[in-house]
């Protein structure tokens, strides 16, 4: 039996589910969000091949890991966890759904406003630091520009001698960054799937300008030179 494609299974998606993309299946009920990573049965094919999900399961369970830690330990705004957890060969996120538009759909002026309190919350991010490579729930994951590049592996790295990692997002494009259209005050910041202590240079200001959270063309691609920092202290 041939694998489905994108369309056949967003076609039958069940009641509350929003979209289905090669790698997860979003669900909304009411302020609920859920995400969920796909199961080996709904892999697509795309152009004739199917498409593996890279490290799927553990990339939605290191963001439940790193929302329980941040709500912890910091007062940066996120959307609120109610649990997360795998069954049956998917991992399953589920937070509160926080409504606002995203940085990315403001004009520049209120983008300019946003920023400023954006990097107070990266300022609180750099403040926490450890000598242990990856996110509090134990997974070192490759941001999505180095995944791209590297063979879609779990890290397993050498400790540090000193707390010289700092948590980094990893991910920080404006559409991530959730804001009140009327006050511009940051509601949430979502989707930190790659999330983790990582040397400083790992965190880009994605954020200041549209598109993913990768160099386009003209901006300087720091990929090779964080993947010769990871050879380094990589076991």
């Amino acid at each position: 039996m041939a694998p489905p494609t994108n369309a056949e299974l967003n076609a039958k998606k069940e009641q509350h589910c929003i979209n289905v993309t090669p790698e997860r299946k979003y669900y909304r009920c009411g302020n609920t969000w859920i995400k969920r990573s796909l199961r080996p049965t709904e892999w697509q094919q795309h152009n004739g091949y199917i498409h593996v999900p890279m490290l799927n399961t553990q990339r939605v369970l290191n963001e439940g890991a790193c929302l329980k830690y941040l709500a912890e330990t910091t007062d940066i705004p996120l959307p609120k966890l109610y649990a997360c957890f795998e069954d049956d060969g998917a991992a399953c996120l589920v937070t509160e759904y926080v409504e606002g538009v995203g940085m990315n759909e403001l004009n520049e002026d209120q983008q300019q406003i946003v920023t400023k309190e954006l990097e107070k919350h990266l300022t609180t991010l750099k403040t926490l630091k450890s000598n242990t490579w990856g996110g509090p729930g134990g997974f070192t994951l490759p941001p999505y520009r180095v995944m791209k590049k590297s063979n879609g592996r779990l890290w397993r790295m050498s400790p540090r001698q000193e707390q010289s990692l700092v948590f980094c997002h990893n991910d920080l494009s404006a559409n991530n960054v959730i804001v009140d259209p009327d006050t511009l005050k940051i509601k949430a910041i979502i989707d930190w799937e790659y999330s983790g202590f990582f040397p400083p240079e790992f965190e880009r200001t994605f954020y200041t300008r549209p598109g993913p959270s990768i160099a386009l063309e003209g901006e300087v691609d720091d990929v090779n030179t964080l993947l010769t920092v990871i050879g380094k202290e990589r076991l």
